[in-house]
């Protein structure tokens, strides 16, 4: 046996001998091991987003900016208390420039499978077409475990978000009440001062407190299905003492004749209401976003229902209602804000959570507690 077989048996390595590796156990030494983790990649992280002065927030607004728009809109809807003060400066500016302006707000619900973002899109765009600015604030729900939303709205309107004069604006609701987010009426002003001159608001579909974008809206549309069983089980009375127009959607096809019967029910039923404080009288029509059928005639009906509200005084009225109950609606999120945000009741809160959970304290009992400790802090 020579040296270099020797070497191979013996297990040394590498094996000695003539220098030539002609043994399948032999493995070159390869390059230099990399860092596991890249030195470029931190340019790659998102650099820390730089604030604007409320001025200059409110310049880019005005001139018609989006991103500016949407910046914006993402400060009034944080939730960290550095953001509140110059969001509210924004508000209060654009509050001022939207007060020079005449739009229309059009609150859009309906019951699931309505087809509300296929109607948006075909409405908007008809819209559009004829000299309109839009904004469409598109309400997703928010999970209840996860706290997260889809927020995929402009996914389902691809069309109308291609649109230079259309603006979509998808939030989540947050577990507000009423189908619609928290900020949802800092947003109209903002985007009304933007110079869109239509508002959608479209809500999460019919609860039971869709009186929140009643509340801010001017004009209350209502979609509704037909075929889908009993068309008159879908009526709730609160819902449709709200609205100021029905559309029966899907009219096309084989569904033109139960759409028909159906916008029948909705007009009948609507006749039995008492008369509407602005004097106008709701009706219900048929419409079709794939074939554009009856988009004009709601077009029609929306400026007819505004000359109306706005020669008889009714359309500075409501929103002059509707500025009152968003000024009680402010002090009951400052006060929650307030009682939550304060470090002392931070602190209890846990204590007399634990204490709930566990029984050795009624809640009632808790919570009035607790709001002894923050009266005695105010006094």
């Amino acid at each position: 046996m020579n040296e270099k077989e020797q070497n191979i048996t013996t297990g040394e390595w590498p094996p000695k001998g003539d220098g030539h590796h002609d043994s399948a156990l032999f493995v070159n030494e390869g390059v230099e091991q990399q860092p596991s983790v890249n030195p470029y990649m931190k340019n790659f992280f998102r650099k820390k987003p730089v604030l604007l002065s409320a001025d200059e927030y409110v310049k880019g607004i005005e001139e018609g900016n989006t991103t500016i728009l949407s910046k914006a809109i993402t400060l009034v809807e944080s939730q960290l208390p550095a953001h509140r003060e110059i969001a509210r400066r924004i508000i209060a500016k654009c509050q001022h420039i939207s007060a020079r302006k005449s739009s229309m707000r059009i609150g859009i619900t309906g019951v699931p499978g309505a087809g509300k973002s296929t109607f948006i899109e075909a409405f908007g765009k008809y819209l559009t077409a004829e000299g309109h600015k839009l904004a469409v604030l598109a309400i997703d729900p928010s999970s209840e475990r996860s706290k997260g939303s889809i927020l995929g709205d402009k996914t389902r309107m691809e069309t109308l978000c291609n649109d230079p004069n259309a603006f979509i604006r998808p939030s989540p609701s947050a577990g507000s009440l009423g189908g619609v987010a928290r900020k949802t009426r800092e947003t109209i002003l903002l985007c009304e001062a933007a110079g869109y001159d239509v508002i959608f608001i479209e809500t999460v579909g019919v609860g039971q407190s869709e009186t929140a974008v009643h509340s801010m809206s001017d004009f209350f549309l209502l979609l509704m299905l037909s075929g889908a069983g009993d068309d008159l089980q879908g009526i709730k009375r609160g819902i449709m003492e709200m609205s100021d127009l029905i559309a029966i959607t899907k009219a096309d096809g084989n569904n033109i004749e139960k759409a028909n019967m159906a916008k029948a029910l909705y007009a009948n039923a609507l006749h039995l209401f008492p008369p509407t404080e602005s004097g106008w009288v709701p009706t219900a029509v048929t419409s079709s976003a794939v074939t554009g059928e009856g988009l004009e005639e709601i077009l029609k009906l929306i400026e007819q229902y505004f000359a109306l509200v706005k020669e008889n005084g009714y359309y500075l009225h409501k929103r002059r209602q509707q500025a009152r109950y968003w000024m009680y609606e402010s002090i009951n999120e400052a006060l929650r804000e307030d009682f939550y945000e304060n470090p002392l009741i931070e602190k209890k809160l846990k204590e007399y959570e634990n204490a709930v959970l566990d029984g050795s304290m009624d809640s009632f009992m808790a919570a009035g507690e607790l709001m002894e400790i923050y009266n005695n802090i105010k006094e």
